[in-house]
């Protein structure tokens, strides 16, 4: 990855930290100090909601896509990508929230996406 690519990730989670810090402010019942203790039944329940959160909102998402059906015969040919990458969006920032409250940074995320890969490519690689 870039510098670049890598100096946008970083600001990706600012803005998300900074949103959140301005929320909390607002509410302060919003969000709970973080970085929280996932080892801590209310840490754990409040970090399942903002990830379930963000499934909702890759839901909604999914709700432009129209022709994924294999047994419709008839296609929608109208796709607003603007309002799809917008619910991509949001759920990226409830998963951001996550990341945020269980003090993961940028960089935590780089190194294990990394990791990760390296994993996935030596599967497809192998016949997993």
């Amino acid at each position: 990855m870039s510098n670049d690519m890598n100096d946008k990730l970083d600001v990706m989670f600012s803005l998300r930290e900074s949103f959140m810090e301005a929320l909390k402010e607002r509410n302060p019942n919003e969000y709970p100090d973080w970085p929280i203790n996932l080892s801590n039944k209310k840490s754990q329940q409040h970090a399942r909601d903002m990830a379930l959160r963000g499934v909702e909102e890759m839901f909604e998402a999914l709700q432009h896509l129209k022709n994924w059906k294999p047994h419709r015969v008839t296609e929608v040919t109208e796709f607003d990508k603007d309002e799809f990458v917008e619910e991509v969006v949001d759920a990226f920032n409830y998963f951001f929230s996550v990341l945020v409250l269980t003090g993961v940074s940028s960089e935590d995320l780089f190194k294990m996406y990394k990791k990760k890969d390296m994993i996935i490519r030596d599967r497809l690689n192998t016949g997993y």
